[in-house]
């Protein structure tokens, strides 16, 4: 998988792109991160990737011509599954949607900036729109690596376990169960006997009902339609 992200602030996630999970799969050679500065596509002296918007709103807009130019310099080299927008009026990002985004080979993340971008990039040029939440961050950059993160996690072998990936929250629209490790008593506190059973059939269904509690009693939105 190749993740194109083209943004004016690169130096905000450069570092977290190639901290663990994600620079082990890129050094195994199961993705390719590439950071993008839209300013390299831009013809005027100043590097400028903004301007004032039309009908005098307050705040700066992200250009049509510098994206325009990026994102048609990288189709010249590729062919993309998906050129995601980042943006809090975006289609909300869960479990089910970064499963089927991993399965890609290659995407491009545009990452909005200051009051927004030219509509018309919306218009023509993206082909999906994505939310991390229902909240207004500074830009999208945030978002961008929350994104790649989720997705690249998912490729096979880019975790030593790949059926931890599995167990995650939301893979099965249920929330983790509890885990525990040693020691088995810590100031009077004990792990669950279940656990520590060696019964399997029977750890599973403990584990099975413990992530339906959780789910009813913290987010009872993902149980509707399933009980």
């Amino acid at each position: 998988m190749r993740i194109d992200i083209l943004t004016v602030l690169p130096e905000m996630i450069e570092s977290p792109l190639n901290c663990s999970i994600l620079k082990r799969a890129q050094d195994k050679g199961l993705a390719e991160i590439v950071v993008h500065n839209l300013r390299e596509y831009t013809t005027n002296k100043h590097r400028k990737v903004d301007d004032y918007p039309f009908g005098g709103e307050a705040g700066m807009v992200m250009q049509v011509e510098p994206v325009d130019r990026a994102i048609a310099d990288l189709k010249s080299q590729r062919d993309y599954d998906e050129v995601i927008f980042t943006s809090p009026d975006g289609e909300q990002f869960d479990q089910p949607m970064a499963n089927t985004l991993s399965l890609a080979q290659n995407l491009i993340i545009l990452c909005g900036h200051y009051k927004g971008v030219d509509y018309r990039i919306r218009e023509h040029l993206i082909t999906k729109e994505i939310s991390i939440g229902d909240y207004v961050l500074t830009g999208g950059e945030i978002p961008a690596v929350v994104i790649a993160d989720a997705i690249v996690r998912l490729i096979p072998g880019a975790i030593g376990d790949e059926q931890s990936a599995l167990s995650d929250s939301f893979q099965d629209n249920l929330l983790a169960p509890p885990v525990y490790t040693r020691p088995a008593e810590y100031k009077g506190w004990r792990v669950p006997d279940i656990l520590l059973s060696g019964h399997k059939a029977k750890i599973d269904d403990w584990k099975h009902e413990q992530a339906l509690e959780r789910t009813r009693r913290l987010r009872p939105d993902l149980l509707k339609g399933m009980e």
